[in-house]
């Protein structure tokens, strides 16, 4: 599907609330499935990939409702949990397959876990292996670094790992393979990854130990099933904040938006470029800080953007680009290889489509260096069925002159199931 987005004229105006985190909607799911008892959760995000994880669980024998944004889920523990007589479909959710892996690690039957032909690119073996390790059996394409995947678990020890990505999917991966382990599993990784695994099994009372790098959980431990709120998630919410910062005349609050410290880094790139921003409202909701955020009509400056920050920021990166791209001075992304084994290789696909719209712009083998500021001008640009692609694009088309043409736009709702509805709303 094709979706348009013309420039806009009068400016973006007007309050918002994001959709849900899609990373703590994922973690909700899987742990009240896993949970002793009822958890409830409210601001879910029914975009596709949480979707998936539902639908995955479901198939494993856990009774979960789910009405628009609130979903309850009836855990009856580990051992609530059944071999399934169908394969696990993830569609496009990385998240749903390497979270789900970890618990399946654990479970003493066969489950076959196959997704879209994104996830059939993306890189496995970085929680295979080290699953294996702990004595689950599993094999799948590449000698098990591909789906389709298969997996008998049980009987699994702990292990001590050290992970060479920062990665808070492969981290939690091992931690919930760890809760169901012998002994104390340990994982540590080059920096610290965003934590929502960590703040929300302790929400479920689970015992995790966090010192520095280094995170470690002892086995035999039990969930208990509670009461979540999700917040709107940040990752989303960097679309809005770069677009009223970028359109002439704009300013937009977005309302009990997540500021976990290990997802913020798209706000300390919009305060270091010089960015009107104001934070309001922190509170704390399930020991996930949140706060209401205004972002208005800003003069931009270029800036290096590497190091401890990127975990904290690489879903952002597509969205950053374009921020920079209006910003006075030169922008350097490093240290960013993650970026190559997301949905797409999001290097080559976020210079690729902003030089169609006029971008000065090059890739490099960790990253990229965009020279501002630029005049954006309408085109025909792709998606490649990356969710964040497609919003970054859509956003350019809110300052480029004549038409932005966003092609399978409809990968969008992955995460943003209403993200044009929004955009259009503030547009007065």
């Amino acid at each position: 599907m094709d979706q348009t987005v013309q420039k806009v004229t009068n400016g973006l105006q007007g309050t918002i609330t994001i959709p849900g985190d899609k990373s703590i909607s994922h973690r909700a799911v899987m742990f009240g499935a896993i949970a002793n008892g009822t958890t409830t959760v409210e601001g879910f995000l029914p975009g596709e990939d949480c979707l998936s994880t539902i639908s995955c669980f479901q198939k494993l024998g856990v009774s979960i409702q789910q009405n628009d944004d609130k979903v309850t889920i009836e855990g009856k523990g580990y051992a609530g949990l059944k071999e399934p007589v169908d394969i696990l479909d993830v569609g496009n959710s990385g998240t749903t397959t390497r979270l789900m892996l970890g618990i399946l690690a654990t479970l003493p039957f066969h489950c076959v876990v196959i997704g879209d032909s994104s996830i059939a690119k993306r890189p496995m073996s970085r929680v295979t292996n080290p699953l294996r390790e702990m004595g689950a059996k599993i094999d799948g394409r590449d000698n098990g670094n591909l789906t389709p995947l298969s997996i008998r678990g049980g009987g699994t020890k702990a292990i001590q790992f050290e992970s060479k990505v920062a990665s808070a999917q492969v981290k939690s991966c091992i931690l919930l393979a760890g809760l169901q382990s012998e002994g104390e599993t340990v994982v540590s990784e080059p920096h610290v990854s965003r934590d929502h695994t960590e703040r929300m099994l302790r929400a479920f009372g689970v015992d995790v130990k966090q010192n520095g790098r280094t995170t470690s959980v002892q086995g035999g431990q039990q969930l208990t099933g509670g009461h979540i709120v999700v917040p709107g998630d940040i990752s989303s919410a960097a679309f809005m904040l770069v677009a009223g910062a970028i359109v002439p005349n704009s300013s937009i609050t977005l309302l009990n938006v997540g500021v976990n410290p290990t997802r913020t880094g798209i706000i300390d790139v919009l305060q270091q470029m010089g960015a009107n921003l104001v934070i309001e409202n922190e509170r704390t909701i399930n020991d996930e800080p949140v706060a209401d955020l205004t972002i208005s009509t800003s003069s931009l400056k270029g800036i290096e953007i590497s190091g401890d920050i990127i975990p904290r920021l690489i879903d952002e990166i597509p969205v950053i680009a374009l921020l920079a791209t209006q910003a006075e001075g030169k922008t350097v992304i490093k240290d960013a290889e993650e970026l190559k084994v997301k949905e797409t290789n999001r290097i080559d696909t976020v210079v690729s489509e902003l030089l169609k719209l006029g971008a000065s712009i090059e890739a490099t083998d960790d990253g990229m260096i965009i020279y501002g500021k630029s005049d954006l001008t309408g085109s025909t640009v792709k998606s490649y069925g990356d969710h964040r692609i497609g919003m970054t694009m859509a956003i350019a088309g809110c300052i480029a002159t004549g038409t932005v043409t966003v092609q399978e736009s409809e990968a969008i709702a992955v995460s943003y199931p209403n993200f044009f509805t929004q955009l259009q709303s503030l547009q007065k």
